[in-house]
């Protein structure tokens, strides 16, 4: 008879003994719960009746979580942007515009990573791109190796922490807060980090002014401003189809993805597709349809002018997407983004399922009291939890991603975040500074070894030239600046608090609620019959 007391750390445990092994981790989850829960019922822990809580959660939490949706339509997007060309006309813009100045390489690759971060979400399709198009120019311009490969990958990492990051919308689920408030909650920290990039790119060129030399503008007056307007203003559209219309409150996280997605696909078509004279009318049709729709909603949203210049954009989108198809070689692109999306979008529903069986038996284990015990003993307090997680977050990234630890991890912390950091941010904000902050520990996951998947796919596409120990190298200081911000959203929750909406200030318990007695025969209005 193994004690009660034992069975959550043993859960715990069997679990790292199949991670250590190799195993995939959904099934892991799926094992290591079923067997526990098993175990549990035959030592009369509880019923059979617990256990069909798995199924009722499976489809009523997973397979019908509108939320989730969001995961297939961002990636789609992102794997689109990644053949389109936007990010090597945005990483050309850019360096014309920096070029000249010392480390200009450097910090046009911070912001493209930034601006990309704020449209695709996606990891693999920022490395590979401005690796592929910005490494041989350093190199060309004799760039440190280790500086060059270590902001590559560290933009490329950018895109975990802006909104609409993946990594967001995942923990707002399970965190059980609103996707808005996680990507406002996110715009602080990212914008620091920016910064303490750049800080350091500055750094280096004082100190080591050969290591980042300038690189020589080639364009100049009309022809530079057109290149710059080519690469920024298609990122703007995209930046607010996706995010403009969820903080306007237009739209949800899903269906902000599904119009990005539809404008990827266009803006394909317009960037990549032989185009004809038809085609071009419908393009600048639709969008000067768009432009006078939008203006006249302002003022007129049910309007009969509204709803004709939208339907003459939507004709227009319809058009450039039948087009989309047509073209052989968009088509192939689009079937390859399909077939992308629907690995990573069945391997997120796998782990999901896997760590509803494991935590459905590690809560009627008491696993949840077990936790709680665990970390509200820590010394230090608030502090001492913060960064007892965080490092224990920091350690697992070296063996798990980011979907497996916040599918396995965060529902155990979760209760015991928000009863720890409530006295220092309030209820409502509470959660969302704790999962802002495991946003940014998580970044690093990309960033070190054994499974550092941004140096991986560094590797993949960088030049025979560039060794390997350069690549592992450079990222180091780009850790030591993530881990640094990670410091100061911990001690600084205002970087994270500052965009929220202020709390209202009311205690929900002491709310009274006075009922109006009904009058009297005497007062009452007469009765007509």
């Amino acid at each position: 008879m193994i004690p009660l007391d034992w069975m959550p750390p043993l859960m715990f445990g069997g679990l790292v003994v199949f991670m250590i092994i190799g195993y995939p981790v959904a099934f892991s989850l799926c094992a290591v719960g079923f067997f526990f829960g098993f175990l549990a019922i035959e030592m009369n822990y509880f019923t059979m009746a617990f256990m069909q809580a798995i199924p009722g959660r499976v489809f009523g939490s997973i397979l019908s979580n509108e939320l989730l949706l969001a995961i297939p339509f961002f990636t789609f997007m992102g794997a689109i942007l990644e053949k389109c060309g936007l990010a090597e006309d945005m990483l050309e813009s850019m360096g014309q515009l920096f070029g000249p100045v010392k480390g200009g390489l450097g910090y046009s690759t911070i912001i493209v990573g930034f601006i990309l971060g704020a449209i695709t979400g996606t990891v693999a399709a920022q490395v590979i791109a401005m690796a592929l198009i910005t490494l041989p120019v350093m190199m060309r311009y004799k760039y440190d190796m280790r500086y060059a490969t270590g902001v590559l990958a560290a933009s490329g990492t950018i895109t975990q922490l802006v909104p609409p990051s993946l990594v967001l919308v995942v923990l707002a689920d399970q965190l059980g807060r609103s996707v808005g408030d996680m990507y406002l909650g996110a715009w602080g920290p990212s914008l620091l980090q920016i910064a303490l990039f750049a800080a350091y790119t500055f750094y280096l060129t004082l100190v080591k002014p050969d290591a980042l030399p300038p690189v020589p503008r080639t364009l100049f007056g009309k022809a530079l401003l057109i290149k710059c307007a080519w690469g920024i203003i298609p990122a703007a559209v995209l930046i607010f189809l996706v995010l403009g219309t969820i903080m306007m409150g237009l739209a949800t996280p899903t269906e902000a993805g599904a119009m990005g997605t539809i404008g990827a696909i266009v803006l394909a078509v317009v960037r990549n597709a032989p185009l004809t004279k038809f085609d071009r009318l419908m393009f600048l049709g639709g969008c000067a349809a768009a432009i006078i729709g939008s203006l006249i909603g302002i003022v007129a949203f049910k309007s009969f002018a509204f709803k004709v210049a939208f339907t003459v954009m939507f004709a227009s989108v319809i058009w450039l997407c039948w087009r989309a198809w047509q073209v052989k070689d968009l088509r192939d692109l689009i079937v390859q983004a399909m077939q992308a999306t629907m690995r990573i979008t069945a391997m997120v529903a796998f782990i999901l399922v896997g760590a509803t069986c494991f935590s459905i038996s590690f809560a009627g284990v008491d696993g949840g009291h077990w936790v709680e015990h665990l970390l509200t003993g820590l010394p230090g307090g608030v502090w001492g939890f913060l960064i007892v997680v965080n490092l224990f977050v920091f350690f697992l990234a070296f063996f798990l991603d980011f979907f497996e630890i916040a599918f396995i991890i965060i529902p155990m912390l979760a209760p015991v975040a928000q009863k720890l950091l409530t006295p220092v941010v309030g209820a409502d904000a509470a959660l969302i500074w704790f999962g802002v902050m495991l946003c940014v520990n998580m970044q690093t996951s990309f960033m070190h070894p054994p499974f550092g998947f941004a140096l991986f796919y560094l590797r993949s596409v960088a030049p025979k030239e560039v060794k390997s120990s350069d690549i592992y190298w450079g990222a180091i200081p780009w850790v030591v600046l993530q881990l640094i911000m990670v410091a100061i959203v911990i001690f600084v929750p205002q970087t994270v608090t500052f965009f929220l909406d202020k709390p209202h200030g009311v205690d929900p318990s002491k709310v009274t609620i006075e009922l109006q007695a009904p009058p009297s025969e005497d007062t009452a209005p007469p009765v007509f019959k």
